[in-house]
C-alpha cells in the first residue's frame, strides 16, 4: 500500500486508511479459515495436512471438487501475492537507486530503472528458491522485514520526528512490538532451524558492509569533484 502511495488520491489520509483496512479484512479472513478448518479436521488431522489443511478442511463439505476448487484458489492468491511482492520490491529498489543509496548497473538492459529492478528481484527470486525451500525463505523475509521495521522507525524517532510531525509513542511502541515479535521468532528458529537464521545474518552484514563501501566512495567521489570544481574556479 504504502509503495503505491504516490499513486493514491491524498495519500495522507487514504495511506493510513487502507493499511487498517487491509489488516483489519485480514484478520476476519484469517479468523474464518481457521475457523473452517478447526470446524472440519481434528488437531491431528490439521498436524498430518499442515500443508494442504483448507484443502483438506474442504473435503467434507465440498468433497473433492471442494479440495481442488480451494487448491486452485491457494494457486491463483499465490500467484498474486508472488507478483504484488515482486512488483513492490522492485519499485521500492528503483527509488533507492534514484536516490543514490544503492548501486545499480544496466547490464545493457534498455528501458527505465524499475524494469532493471524488476529483473534484478526476479532473478534473486529464482535464486532463492533454488537453494532454499519455502518456509526457509519465509523465514528470511520474516526477518529480514522485522529488522527494517525496526531500523525505519528507529530513524524516524532519531531524525525525522519533527519533520513527519509523529508522535514519538508511535515508533516507540512500533520498535517494541518488532523487538518482541523478533525474539520470539528468533528463539524459536535457535531451536529449529538456526542455519536460516546464520545465513539472515550474513546477509545483512554484507548488506550493511556493501553500503557502507558504496556510500563511502560517493561520498568521496563528491569531495574530489568539488574540489576539482575550486581548483577550476580560483
Amino acid at each position: 500500500i504504502t509503495n503505491s502511495g504516490s499513486e493514491v488520491i491524498d495519500p495522507h489520509r487514504n495511506v493510513g486508511r487502507a493499511i487498517v483496512i487491509s489488516i483489519a479484512a485480514c484478520v476476519v479472513i484469517y479468523t474464518l479459515v481457521g475457523f473452517s478448518v478447526a470446524s472440519n479436521l481434528s488437531l491431528s488431522e490439521i498436524i498430518e495436512t499442515r500443508d494442504y489443511s483448507l484443502a483438506a478442511a474442504a473435503r467434507p463439505a465440498l468433497g473433492e471438487y471442494g479440495v481442488w476448487f480451494t487448491v486452485a484458489i491457494a494457486m491463483l492468491a499465490t500467484a498474486g501475492g508472488i507478483l504484488a511482492s515482486v512488483f513492490a520490491v522492485s519499485r521500492m529498489l528503483a527509488m533507492l537507486t534514484e536516490m543514490k543509496l544503492v548501486p545499480h548497473r544496466h547490464f545493457g538492459m534498455p528501458g527505465s530503472i524499475q524494469k532493471h529492478t524488476l529483473v534484478y528481484t526476479v532473478v534473486l527470486g529464482l535464486v532463492l528458491t533454488a537453494f532454499f525451500d519455502l518456509s526457509r525463505i519465509a523465514a528470511l523475509g520474516i526477518v529480514f522485514y522485522l529488522v527494517m521495521d525496526i531500523a525505519i522507525h528507529w530513524g524516524v524517532l532519531r531524525y525525522l520526528l519533527d519533520d513527519v510531525k509523529a508522535k514519538s509513542w508511535v515508533p516507540v511502541t512500533a520498535i517494541i512490538l518488532d523487538l518482541l515479535a523478533l525474539s520470539g521468532f528468533v528463539w524459536v528458529k535457535l531451536n529449529s532451524d538456526p542455519f536460516v537464521l546464520g545465513v539472515a545474518v550474513v546477509t545483512m552484514m554484507l548488506i550493511a558492509i556493501g553500503e557502507q563501501l558504496f556510500l563511502g566512495s560517493k561520498k568521496r567521489k563528491q569531495v574530489v569533484h568539488l574540489s576539482q570544481d575550486n581548483e577550476h574556479h580560483h
